[in-house]
């Protein structure tokens, strides 16, 4: 069995790139009942639109249900596990027992128990694998060594998160946004209270300094864990991050998509190769979570800034014009003519140029792409994909 490679989408477009990109499946979150309140959540047609895509591409599309319910929650679960059925979902992601009774009794849906359970034992996978779950999300808080004890005893399929944000909570069950700023977390409200600053006193003594004390984790990044991973045949590896860019998810993915698949071939590069790809997303801090075991100082974050932010992304390529032998790009940050770029297609193939004139839609040349989303040609002599990445080289 094929390790699958599992990528997030907060919306219709970011679905598509990651599937494009190397990801074997995506999870999304429906209007109702996720976890992800604020993301740009799909209705049906969106739904039904995505589903096509990635079934014409052999790929699958999950959709998360794993809120945590209240009386009033459960208003409209049968009809929307109905309408999920009936577009062609490939599984729906729960952490609730009424949506696995439901998704049972009405519909012939495949059904994954999400890590907001936080399952971290065989006893519990073996149990609802008997209640009809196919796969279990593991809690982020396992260990390898544990991952491997689990895999040997489970009937289930095994999902194991290896990228993205970690909750400073146990698998997200916190309340820290409801009591600051009244947002359920449990219910697709997070306001990632812990990631703010604070001042930290000792008694009545302060011991940070202008408010620089935050109480989150690093974000998980598990280059050094894949081939454990993969060794242990596990069903799924699970990138997070619906809210993310689409050159962060096109990045990801993409790097993953390289070691899974070297990895198969029995061609693994050195390890850095993969992390220095990786680290040309947009990126906090990471590190390898629990896969080592019990955290330490080193995986969290207190009073350091968390978030790394590069401006290497410039464009996205629309089209390429075989007539003018040009790049029609969507520009994304600033870069100038004599730049060196490196562009990253979809197939992972990835070249060089030095960017040569910069013109408009009006053919009037630019002495430096300056707008945001501004629509640019520059002369490239190698044909490439659409929806391609343009880096700037730095």
């Amino acid at each position: 069995m094929l390790t699958e490679l599992l990528a997030p989408a907060g919306n219709l477009y970011k679905a598509k790139i990651a599937l494009l990109y190397g990801a074997d499946a995506v999870y999304i979150g429906g209007k109702q009942f996720s976890l992800r309140a604020r993301a740009s959540n799909f209705d049906y047609s969106m739904i039904e639109e995505l589903v096509k895509f990635a079934h014409d591409l052999n790929k699958k599309v999950y959709v998360t249900m794993n809120m945590v319910f209240h009386d009033e929650d459960v208003f409209g679960l049968d009809e929307y596990l109905l309408e999920l059925e009936k577009i062609g979902v490939d599984a729906i992601i729960c952490s609730n027992m009424i949506v696995i009774e439901k998704a049972k009794a009405l519909t012939n849906l495949e059904i994954h128990l999400s890590t907001q359970f936080s399952l971290t034992n065989s006893v519990l996978s073996n149990y609802f694998y008997k209640q009809g779950v196919k796969r279990v999300v593991l809690s982020r808080e396992a260990s390898l060594d544990e991952i491997k004890m689990i895999q040997s005893k489970s009937q289930t399929d095994l999902e194991v998160f290896i990228h993205g944000g970690m909750c400073v909570s146990y698998s997200g069950r916190c309340t820290l946004s409801n009591y600051t700023v009244l947002r359920d977390a449990n219910r697709g409200g997070c306001a990632h209270t812990c990631r703010w600053l604070y001042n930290l006193y000792e008694g009545d003594s302060l011991v940070s300094d202008d408010y620089d004390f935050q109480m989150s984790s690093k974000d998980l990044e598990a280059t050094n864990q894949i081939k454990d991973l993969l060794d242990l045949k596990v069903a799924s590896l699970k990138v997070e991050g619906r809210m993310k860019s689409i050159h962060y998810i096109a990045t990801v993915i993409n790097t993953y998509r390289m070691m899974i698949d070297d990895y198969e071939m029995n061609c693994m590069r050195p390890i850095e190769q993969y992390q220095s790809e990786i680290k040309k997303a947009e990126n906090r801090l990471t590190s390898h979570g629990f896969f080592e075991g019990e955290t330490t100082i080193e995986q969290q974050l207190y009073n350091s800034r968390s978030e790394v932010p590069t401006k290497e992304f410039v464009g996205l390529v629309k089209a390429y014009d075989y007539e003018n032998k040009e790049l029609v790009i969507q520009q994304r940050n600033y870069f100038e003519p004599k730049d060196r770029l490196e562009i990253l297609m979809p197939d992972k193939t990835i070249i060089q140029l030095q960017a040569g004139i910069i013109r408009d839609e009006e053919d009037l040349e630019l002495d430096a792409a300056r707008h945001p989303l501004q629509i640019v040609r520059i002369a490239c002599p190698i044909a490439v994909m659409d929806n391609s990445m343009i880096r700037k080289i730095i």
